[in-house]
Order: structure tokens, then sequence, then C-alpha cells
């Protein structure tokens, strides 16, 4: 969407140097008296400069307190759907709870132009003795509806939540699954302006995931409504979403373009160069007991990262068996921006060796068919048991790596895949 276009539009929210500060350790004294008496002495130490000044590489801040979120400056428009990405503690739903008044912020302010509805966690805003209907009523009056309003919507949340059968059933007797659906359902059609999803729809099932996704971009090109949606699977930004936010140690690293915007969050990764050395790199916590190790991978023969469709890449894997080994196989996986599987190669049984030893070997990648986009490899060394079980040996993050466009055509990866499969033939038959 234009940023002309976007500017035209009324504002549905606006945040201004918004900052979130928590304290560390324990939250307050054991009496009113102790916790004003603790803070007059902090406020002194400051004063005297005793406390030291905030490191600029750390959040954890000289009183005890850390930095959540740091000057926050963001406007969202109405009828937008924004996803809110960032790695575990960048402080997504720290931003959402804001947003949604759970919180206040520390510093800063926040101007909301309409009503919100939330759903930051499974069951959120529900309470756990009521029924699902008499939840949906809750729910409505905290939003201010009139009972006529709900009951007019009210046939059209059931049907979507799928748990008409449960409806006047306490909630507290609900799947998780069953919660996300009626939530979602509840957030989807009650009449509110804003509204915020934090990574709910996951614990749902992929037909209802689908579903609410479909209701989603419903609701905001047919409603005008605005969506926040925080989410850390890429392929349902991707779908719901027109702008997109990279969320960073507490503040907005950048702001804009969805495909972009994945490839910054992906772009924290140190898989980019052509050599990569795995000696002090941590493995995942169930290879603790490996026969083999990857000590380096290295794209041969190239200075750089970027490929042509219809290249190949070679390979170089070196490796150190820790114990004996027997037949050794080698998996190479194409992983697409969102950590989706795209396709994956194998070399089976092509190596034995001793304790002690060390494995070399040099492979070919066919890259013919792959779309013009960034991938992620995987590296996985493998052998088979005795009842013939394919055994992960040892398994590495690989290279980061580029297809560029060839020209002939802007594939479009989002409608079209990231195969190509090969050109059609016209099919004539004989006479």
């Amino acid at each position: 969407m234009a940023v002309n276009e976007l500017l035209e539009r009324p504002v549905a929210l606006k945040l201004t140097n918004v900052k979130k500060v928590y304290r560390l350790g324990q939250f307050s004294s054991s009496t009113l008296k102790e916790e004003l008496q603790r803070r007059r002495e902090e406020r002194k130490e400051r004063k005297e400069g005793k406390v030291k000044k905030e490191s600029e590489s750390s959040r954890i801040l000289p009183d005890n307190t850390f930095l959540a979120l740091n000057d926050i400056n963001l406007t969202i428009y109405e009828g937008e759907a924004v996803g809110i990405i960032g790695k575990n503690g960048a402080g997504k739903s720290t931003l959402l709870k804001l947003i949604s008044r759970v919180t206040a912020p520390s510093a800063g302010e926040i101007e909301l132009y309409g009503r919100v509805t939330s759903m930051l966690e499974v069951g959120t805003g529900f309470h756990y003795e009521m029924t699902g209907k008499e939840n949906i009523y809750l729910n409505g009056a905290i939003l201010g509806m009139t009972k006529d309003e709900i009951d007019s919507k009210l046939e059209d949340i059931i049907d979507f939540s799928e748990v008409r059968d449960f409806i006047d059933t306490p909630v507290k007797r609900y799947s998780s699954g069953m919660y996300v659906k009626l939530g979602f359902s509840v957030a989807a059609h009650l009449e509110s302006e804003i509204i915020i999803m934090d990574e709910v729809l996951a614990v749902g099932d992929m037909e209802f995931q689908t579903k609410c996704l479909d209701k989603m971009k419903e609701v905001v090109e047919k409603e005008g409504r605005t969506v926040l949606y925080v989410s850390h699977n890429m392929n349902t930004i991707k779908r719901l979403c027109s702008r997109c936010i990279v969320l960073d140690e507490g503040g907005i690293v950048f702001d804009g373009n969805v495909d972009e915007a994945i490839n910054i969050y992906f772009g924290s990764d140190k898989t980019s160069k052509v050599f990569i050395d795995y000696r002090e790199i941590e493995r995942l916590p169930w290879l603790t007991d490996t026969k083999a190790r990857f000590i380096s991978a290295e794209i041969v023969g190239k200075n750089n990262t970027s490929f042509l469709r219809g290249d190949r890449m070679n390979l170089r894997f070196i490796w150190q068996n820790d114990k004996d080994i027997q037949n050794l196989s080698l998996r190479v996986e194409v992983l697409s921006t969102e950590k989706t599987a795209v396709g994956t190669a194998f070399l089976y049984d092509f190596y034995s060796g001793r304790k002690g030893e060390t494995g070399e070997v040099e492979v070919e990648l066919d890259l013919s068919y792959l779309a013009s986009e960034t991938y992620t490899l995987n590296y996985v060394l493998f052998e088979k048991n005795e009842y013939g079980i394919n055994c992960n040996v040892d398994c590495v993050y690989g290279h980061k790596f580029t297809i560029e466009p060839d020209g002939i055509i802007n594939w479009d990866t989002r409608y079209w895949g990231r195969v190509v499969l090969p050109d059609l033939k016209v099919r004539r038959e004989e006479i």
C-alpha cells in the first residue's frame, strides 16, 4: 500500500516515545512504609551519583530494572493488518499489553481511536466459571455493547467457533483448542475497531487457523478494521499482513514491507558467510551423545552466497568421529525464509571411520529448481540403526544463500511456490 494512500486514512493508534520498565527481583517491600523508604533511598543515591550509568549493550538498568521497551514511536492507520515479529524477549508481547491497556507505559503516550479486542494468551478475558455463552455476553459488555447488539452477533460467533455443543458448559472444562476457537470468534465478531492477536492461533488445528486467517483478512479488507498480529509463523504473517514491524532489544529496527521485514528478522543469522566453523557452536540439547560432529562447512569456489537459477553449489564438509561409525549418510535440507522445508537432498552410506579420525566429503547441490529468493540450509549427518530407522548423528544450521532473479519472469513465490517445475509441453496425439 502506498504511503500517500495510508496517510489519507484515519489513525487507529499512535505511540509516542513509549517506554516500559520492569523491576527485577522482589516487586515490593512488606509494607507501604518500607517501599516508600526504599524509593527515597534510590532517589538519594541517584542524586549523589552512586548509581552507575546505563550500559549501552544491556537492557538491565543500574537500579535493578529491565528496559522491556525503549522509545517506541509508531502510527498505525485504520484498515491495516500489521505483523509484529522478533526473537523471544524482543518486546512483542509487552507492546501488545500496553496497547491493550493490560499494563501502563513507564513513559510516553498511547492514543487509541476505537475499541480494542485482544487475545494475548489462551482464554484472555474469559471467566473460568462462566459458560461459553455467558463469556460472549461478558466480553461484549466490556466493549460497551448492548444486549441487543450482542444478540445479533451471537449465532455467528457460535457457528464460527465450532463449539456449539459446549456453549452452555463452563469454559474451565474447555480444551486449549476450544478456548482459542471461542476466543478468536468473540474477538473477530464483536464491534471493535482494533483486533490484537499474540501467537494464539498456534494452538488451533490447521483447518481452523486457515479459517481464522481468512476471517482476519475479511475484517481488514471489507470492514476496514485494524489488526495487530504477532507470530513466529512467517507464512501467516505473509498471508495476512501488508506491513510488518521487526522488534529487537526492545526497539523497532524495521517498519515496512513484509518480505523485507522477514529477511531482516532472519538476517541475524551468521550463516551468510562462505565458510562456517562449527567447533564452538552449541548443539541442540538432544544431541548430547553423538558419534560424529561437524567441524566446518564451506561453499567451494565462490567468495559470496549469491547464485543464479540453474547453478550448482559445491559444498565441502569436514567432521570429527567421536566413536567408530559405519555407513554414515548426509542430508542437506533447503529451508524458506519462514524456516519451512522446500526440499532435501541426500548422500547415502558414503562413509565409515574409526574413533578420532577426521572425515571429509565434497558434494554438488543442484539449485536449478529453486525460484529466486533467499534460502537457508540445514546440514545433518545420520545413520540407520539396527531397525532401519534414520538416526541423526549431528545437526547444524548451514549457509544462507540467495537465488537472484533471472530476468525471464518475475516469479511470485507467495502464489506460485518456491519450486520451479519444468516447462509445460504441448501434447500431440498421434494421427
